[in-house]
């Protein structure tokens, strides 16, 4: 049982968290041109709008909005996405992989997966955007690369990352100086843990999509996850489609998103279960990461997120 001076403690922790965010927000607000924030609908970027708004209220949101589009999201994220924009009147740019796949720049993958795909297109609309800052979710819990990364992470004219070029960041001093053609990605959630984003959502009230709670999908069993299947090029034959009560514990390209059993309903159950869990969301429901040892570090020094 948690006593009043856990409580008092545990609130200590998210004020913190928060008040870092924020501070993170303003800092760049105050030293680059053009920021940009990566927005998807899923709950990492969700918490991410929701302390951008908080960091500049009464004022509106001072940076657009920016989703990379693999053709393989979710319905229901795009729809929060879209309804989330709409009611904050924020501006949002789309790049999409379809778009590229459709005029030859890139190529569907053999396993359908477009999340590697996304590399691309996000480079070119940070180009044309002419953004100087790119706030993304990425948490160090989450992968091995994403727990190198500093909170201000320097990318070079090709929008690579080189671990060997990371800043010290004593004090929470952030150095934003980069070379003309060079951009920052900005990580405000980097403190935090899967749990602190539950355990954030559920103080602040934020809505989410609907998926994250359990429910009754059609889903089908593929190197040990849940997948739904779509036009993407699942199921195969041999990969009976059946009805399960799932949620998921993150979201992203349908083909390589899986889903994990669950009967968490609600906020309260969802930190209930990640509480007890010893896989991260990313391990335990992302098959793009299962690829090698250093999937994720190879496609960060390439440009992805």
């Amino acid at each position: 049982m948690r006593t009043p001076h856990m409580n008092q403690h545990f609130l200590n922790h998210l004020d913190h968290l928060e008040s870092e965010a924020v501070h993170i927000f303003r800092e760049v607000a105050g030293e680059f041109e053009r920021p940009v924030i990566l927005f998807s609908g899923g709950k990492d970027s969700v918490v991410m709008l929701h302390l951008a708004l908080k960091a500049f209220a009464p004022a509106p949101l001072p940076f657009a909005l920016l989703h990379v589009d693999t053709g393989h999201n979710f319905p229901e994220v795009l729809d929060y996405r879209d309804e989330t924009v709409g009611r904050i009147g924020a501006r949002l740019h789309v790049a999409k992989v379809q778009d590229y796949i459709d005029d030859g720049r890139l190529r569907e993958r053999p396993d359908g997966t477009r999340n590697p795909l996304q590399t691309v297109p996000l480079l070119d609309a940070i180009e044309q955007g002419r953004f100087d800052a790119v706030f993304g979710g990425g948490r160090r819990d989450e992968e091995k690369a994403r727990a190198k990364e500093r909170v201000f992470s320097l990318r070079d004219a090709f929008g690579a990352w080189d671990p060997r070029r990371q800043r010290p960041e004593l004090w929470d001093l952030y150095n934003g100086r980069h070379s003309p053609g060079e951009h920052v990605r900005v990580f405000p959630l980097s403190n935090w843990t899967e749990l602190d984003v539950w355990r954030y959502i559920e103080r602040e009230r934020i809505a989410l999509p609907s998926l994250y709670y359990a429910h009754e999908r059609d889903v089908f069993q593929r190197d040990g996850m849940w997948l739904t299947a779509g036009d993407w090029g699942g199921p195969r034959d041999s990969e009976p489609v059946e009805a399960r009560v799932v949620r998921y514990r993150t979201v992203g390209d349908m083909s390589c998103t899986g889903a994990v059993e669950s009967e968490a309903a609600d906020v309260g159950g969802v930190i209930l279960e990640v509480a007890a869990s010893r896989i991260t969301e990313r391990g335990a429901t992302r098959a793009d990461d299962r690829l090698s040892e250093a999937a994720m570090e190879d496609r960060k020094k390439q440009g992805y997120f």
